[in-house]
């Protein structure tokens, strides 16, 4: 019986991932074990034990994007971060990590300790906590190609779905217009009625909470139905017309599926999840990081999928003279969604299994 350990906690970017890699372990090597890490405030706090998979605690090394008093705290952070770690990854026989806070301690207690290290980068441009692990294995895999570096050399897996989109995506096959229709109707919209699709990650986002606040009368002037995800920790505006926001989506491939244009940030998780299902999108990358979310948007802007535009440019008024045109855009868009990560899990179960051979 082996000991899987799985990091990369804080978002469902990279959560999700992870727990997509460790149903698909375990639907094939059902006597082992997959042991979660994670820290006190993120995500995976809920979404690993709902998905029934144990989850260690560890130390969070926050590292602000600017300059503080707070960078003081880090050497002795990280240290009891990986003394956290090395508890766990000792006793594993492999270690996959995601990206995220959590994955750079969990990789140098594996280097210590001499466990074998994977690493599933999601991102178009890879994260400084997967550069510093992809320091200790060649055991690479990558979402999309990466032009230089250690991981232009990675195997390219795709990004693990979650379960409930990988289900859609294949049942969809038969009819799309069909499944676009019925996920409608199920979400509670007319099947005939245009619907938007708005959410600002898995966090929700304030920026466009506020666009879409001041544009609500104008989406139930033109008749449009609007389903918008404003994020658990944001205030829940009232229902208007055709307008009906909710904290959180739980039917997140219907939401892909029976939305006619979807406004979203580019995160990785929300272009593979879209590639899947979805039709056709307006892109607000998060103005922070390292424009790798420009970067995950491409090739579907490419594919005549989506289109990007600045934070700076999303405004109320952009909404008002684009609405008409995206949505006439998004019914010239493929019917169909696309399935090139249907079997991105299952590439990263066999990097691992070989990686434990090594």
């Amino acid at each position: 019986m082996a000991t899987v350990a799985l990091a990369g906690g804080g978002t469902a970017g990279h959560i999700e991932p992870a727990l997509a890699v460790a149903r698909e372990w375990m639907k094939t090597n059902p006597s082992d074990k997959c042991i979660f890490l994670g820290t006190k405030s993120g995500l995976e706090n809920t979404l690993v034990p709902a998905a029934g998979f144990e989850l260690r605690l560890i130390p969070k090394v926050a590292i602000s994007r600017k300059p503080s008093a707070s960078w003081l705290r880090i050497p002795l952070d990280l240290v009891s971060a990986v003394a956290s770690s090395r508890k766990v990854v000792k006793q594993a026989d492999v270690l996959i990590g995601f990206g995220g806070y959590v994955s750079a301690p969990a990789y140098l207690a594996a280097a210590l300790t001499r466990t074998p290290i994977v690493i599933h980068e999601a991102n178009a441009k890879p994260g400084w906590a997967n550069r510093l692990g992809a320091m200790f294995t060649a055991h690479l895999a990558v979402a999309h190609p990466v032009s230089n570096g250690k991981f232009s050399d990675a195997l390219l897996a795709g990004l693990p779905l979650r379960s409930d989109v990988a289900r859609a995506s294949v049942a969809s096959e038969s009819d799309w217009a069909t499944a676009r229709s019925d996920a409608k109707v199920r979400l509670g919209f007319p099947a005939d009625t245009p619907l938007v699709f708005i959410m600002g990650g898995s966090q929700g986002s304030m920026a466009i909470n506020a666009i879409v606040a001041q544009s609500v009368s104008n989406f139930n002037k033109k008749g449009i139905s609007v389903l918008h995800s404003v994020g658990k920790l944001n205030a829940l505006p009232a229902s208007q017309g055709g307008y009906k926001p909710v904290a959180y989506v739980d039917a997140m491939a219907d939401a892909y599926l029976a939305a006619d244009l979807i406004i979203a940030r580019s995160g990785a998780v929300t272009c593979s999840e879209f590639r899947a299902l979805g039709r056709y999108a307006l892109f607000v990358p998060l103005p922070i990081g390292n424009g790798e979310q420009f970067v995950n948007a491409a090739s579907l802007v490419a594919a005549g999928r989506a289109e990007v535009i600045t934070q700076k440019e999303f405004s109320a008024e952009f909404i008002a003279t684009h609405i008409d045109r995206l949505l006439d855009a998004a019914s010239h868009a493929p019917i169909t969604g696309d399935n090139q990560d249907l079997d991105a899990a299952q590439k990263i179960v066999a990097l691992t299994e070989f990686a434990m051979k090594s």
